[in-house]
């Protein structure tokens, strides 16, 4: 019989570096909490890699999609009870949001092998009403952004991008949120990098830029964003220094309190420089342990991928076939017992709340549905060795034999 583990392999981790440590110890022997360098620097950084102009850092991914869908509506007048495309299987936030700002969110089917939004099914969904299209790349793969945005420009709707399980990847060549009019991403805990809450919005259009900002920043006048912005002011210029002061304390929008702090900042500058390290480490693990489990392949659908598409892997999702004498809660007890962490792929549809406030409507998405039911993911992060994989394939061995 196998023998158990003591320690737990999770399906995130969190490593602080001596670099990320360097970092959190400037920010605070320079006495800074507020936006700096490190915020600043990480922003900068982030939107480059991403082939993008402009990111703003909020304090969760959550919160850079409320901006972004906030930004939206703002700036292009969308009514309340207008509608927004989300796929049927996502995290909560993503149509919570959508929910928060007072429009109402639309579901579609998600295509079974990506889990992704099935692009076949969104013209079917698309009424006078709806105004944007709220693709979501889950788990560390692009959803078919192309077929997307065709589609967005053809009923002149918006895109938001919800990238927070995805980062530096690319899909036929260009890079995962690059494309559409603003894409969001997260640092939360377990992400691919992670700066213990953090979120970013990200757009190459200045307006939605500026919108965003002012919005984590309570809905501030942009001309005044961060503590600095009067140290460069022309002092001798009373008239340009007096208009900076008199606008500290303007507000010309509703806004948030979703500001980070350079601690946060500093993490993210650390976590970036070592990005490529960590996505490798990422795809190499999870090459090893699909390899290793194709075995059960008559019970278990691996990840799948199209060519043309780069995987992240933030986790290593796996669905038990429609048919399979295999259960749920089997399986995962038994890996859970032999200290191999588990989670649901998001469930959605399925939650009290939204069963609550939609109904029942789980039979209209039967692919989300068998997920929803079928579904769980395990960790392939950087964190994990040789040994931990070989121990993880053990334990699944142990319950197929």
């Amino acid at each position: 019989m196998l023998q158990k583990r003591n320690l737990q392999i999770g399906v995130g981790d969190t490593c602080i570096n001596e670099t990320a440590k360097k970092y959190v110890m400037d920010a605070l022997d320079n006495n800074r909490l507020s936006y700096g360098k490190y915020v600043h620097g990480f922003e900068k950084k982030f939107a480059e890699l991403h082939d993008s102009k402009y990111a703003i850092m909020s304090n969760s991914g959550t919160s850079s999609l409320q901006v972004a869908i906030h930004a939206l509506k703002d700036i292009h007048g969308w009514k309340d009870g207008d509608e927004v495309l989300v796929p049927a299987l996502t995290f909560i936030a993503t149509s919570n949001v959508v929910l928060q700002n007072n429009l109402k969110p639309v579901f579609v089917e998600i295509d079974p092998y990506s889990y992704n939004i099935d692009t076949n099914r969104i013209e079917e969904k698309i009424t006078p009403r709806t105004r944007a299209i709220m693709p979501v790349n889950l788990f560390g793969l692009s959803c078919e952004i192309d077929k997307v945005l065709e589609i967005a420009r053809k009923h002149n709707l918006k895109t938001v991008e919800d990238s927070c399980e995805t980062m530096f990847v690319r899909h036929k060549g260009k890079m995962v949120g690059s494309q559409s009019d603003i894409s969001c991403f997260s640092t939360y805990v377990a992400h691919l990098l992670v700066t213990g809450v953090g979120g970013l919005s990200v757009t190459s259009n200045p307006d939605y830029a500026v919108a965003m900002k002012s919005m984590v920043n309570h809905g501030r006048d942009s001309v005044y964003m961060n503590i600095d912005d009067d140290k460069g002011a022309v002092r001798n210029s009373k008239k340009s220094f007096f208009k900076l002061v008199d606008r500290r304390f303007s507000f010309v929008r509703m806004g948030y309190s979703y500001r980070v702090t350079e601690i946060e900042g500093a993490l993210g500058m650390a976590q970036i420089e070592q990005w490529q390290d960590i996505l490798s480490a990422r795809q190499k693990n999870a090459a090893y342990l699909i390899n290793g489990l194709k075995k059960y392949e008559e019970h278990l659908q691996l990840p799948s991928w199209p060519d043309y598409s780069e995987h992240a892997f933030m986790m290593l999702p796996l669905v038990i076939k429609k048919g399979s004498p295999v259960k749920r809660t089997d399986l995962i007890m038994h890996l859970e017992e032999y200290n191999v962490e588990t989670r649901y792929m998001v469930p959605l549809l399925d939650q009290p709340y939204y069963v609550k406030l939609f109904g029942d409507l789980e039979p209209q998405y039967p692919h989300a549905a068998l997920v929803n039911k079928n579904g769980f993911y395990i960790g392939c992060h950087q964190g994990i060795n040789q040994a931990d994989m070989d121990y993880m394939l053990e334990v699944f061995k142990e319950f197929f034999q």
